[in-house]
């Protein structure tokens, strides 16, 4: 009878054999052990298990709510055998072979958009991204407005604040997108110095149209800012809208980018990374540390960087997962993204055939967002919160997101507008293996809608 070893003991036994390899390259070292209160370290830990189990199981795939991916086993493994030497990556002085790898990820992320010239480094997320490609464009256009559309992440209106700098929404399309035309209006104000092109919204999954927007900025002293933490990875994918592949295949013209491979690159938190085309803007961070860059004349990290201690097992992690699986058009690490698409647009197909739901739009990557039909956007939003209560009891975790009208109407548009925005349901399908679930992520979905009342499944209406 074979014997099925579970996956954490596979795991561990493969960690092991690597902390072995690391120990041996330090054995001309005279022995050295830090003491260990075993029962104390196992006491502390099975306390912190307990603590953890209150939590959604972000995990699994009936968990569609958030952009809570899980990393894969060998970015996890990766990252616990660097932090058992814990290097810092914003010197080469405390972070040697993990500066050098994180040189080397960065530099596949950047081929991955098509740059092999480029400037860029790892950092906390993709809010630290974008401050610091926006830290930079208000560097090169002092004093001008940075725009973003209504539908971008909230952070950067907040990142434009910390900068001091003016900040405007430029409205959207009903898919969520910028409207160029209403963008043109913007930068014809003559104000603007920055505009940021969201390359997959948190909101619903929604890609800006790109090169209608580097178009502008050939008429105009514009930079254009890619926010891509979502959305960029999906550039491996073949199975994206024409029009979606296109726009992903533009930020190769953006002045910077912003990605984040603790979403769909496989890593644990925190691991986002900001590049930028032009490496000459690496003179904006210059400074002086004389007791931190003297052993070598090569680049430090922490001199192209705002941030300065940062995790070298971020990077050590990333560059194993680069190992085992390449960014290769029709590899594995390619196919886990398809995989997600092709979950979303099967979901999406299935609430359109459901008289009770009306998803507001195909999506455009891996997020689905639909709104339960109703009279009025009050009862549509109060319905919406039922399913989503019903669909916790049921172990089916999705997420809450209120829209706009103009999101909204096309699919609803008989509504009564009782209310400025529509509650909806929404889902961020992101696990590969949700392609496999999805019946059963329907059958809890239609028990948790027959809960909150709003009546039996009627397909193909």
């Amino acid at each position: 009878m074979s014997v099925v070893v579970p996956p954490e003991e596979t795991a561990l036994a493969l960690l092991a054999e690597a902390l072995a390899r690391l120990e041996s390259g330090f054995a001309r070292l005279p022995p050295h052990a830090a003491a260990l209160d075993a029962e104390g370290v196992r006491a502390a830990l099975l306390a912190a298990a307990d603590r953890l189990k209150d939590n959604y199981p972000y995990h699994h795939p009936l968990y569609v709510g958030q952009m809570l991916k899980p990393p894969h086993p060998v970015a996890r493994l990766a990252y616990a055998l660097a932090s058992w030497i814990n290097p810092n990556n914003h010197a080469l002085d405390g972070g040697r072979a993990s500066s050098a790898m994180e040189k080397e990820a960065v530099a596949r992320l950047a081929a991955l958009v098509g740059w092999g010239t480029h400037l860029g480094h790892l950092c906390g997320g993709g809010t630290m991204a974008n401050l610091e490609a926006l830290w930079v464009a208000r560097e090169l256009r002092p004093g001008r407005a940075i725009l973003a559309s209504a539908q971008a992440h909230y952070t950067h209106e907040r990142l434009a604040a910390l900068l001091g700098v003016p900040f405007r929404k430029v409205p959207v399309d009903r898919r969520g997108r910028m409207d160029p035309a209403r963008l043109a209006a913007e930068i014809g104000r003559g104000d603007v110095g920055t505009v940021v092109a969201t390359m997959g919204t948190t909101a619903t999954g929604a890609v800006d149209p790109l090169p209608a927007l580097l178009a502008l900025r050939a008429h105009h002293d514009v930079r254009v800012h890619a926010d891509a933490a979502y959305g960029g990875f999906f550039l491996l994918a073949r199975n994206l809208h024409p029009e979606t592949r296109e726009a992903l295949a533009s930020m190769r013209e953006a002045d910077s980018i912003a990605i984040d491979p603790h979403k769909h690159g496989l890593q644990p938190y925190g691991c986002g990374c900001v590049l930028f085309r032009d490496p000459s803007v690496g003179r904006l961070y210059r400074h002086e540390s004389p007791y931190t860059y003297f052993t070598s004349d090569d680049l430090h990290l922490g001199e192209i960087s705002l941030e300065c201690s940062r995790p070298g097992a971020a990077a050590v992690a990333l560059w194993a997962t680069q190992h085992a699986l390449p960014y290769e058009v029709g590899g594995a690490f390619a196919g886990g993204l398809e995989a997600c698409r092709t979950a979303a647009t099967r979901l999406a197909d299935a609430l359109a055939a459901d008289a009770r739901f009306a998803p507001l739009a195909p999506p455009s990557l891996d997020i689905v967002v639909w709104a339960v039909r109703a009279a009025s956007a009050g009862a549509a939003s109060d319905a919406a919160r039922r399913v989503f209560d019903e669909a916790a009891k049921r172990d089916l975790h999705l997420a809450l997101a209120a829209m706009p009208r103009e999101m909204v109407e096309t699919a609803l548009p008989n509504l009564a507008w009782d209310r400025p925005l529509v509650t909806c349901l929404r889902a961020c399908v992101m696990k590969p293996e949700h392609v496999d679930w999805l019946d059963e992520i329907l059958a809890r979905l239609d028990a948790a809608a027959v809960a909150a009342g709003i009546g039996v499944t009627h397909r193909g209406s």
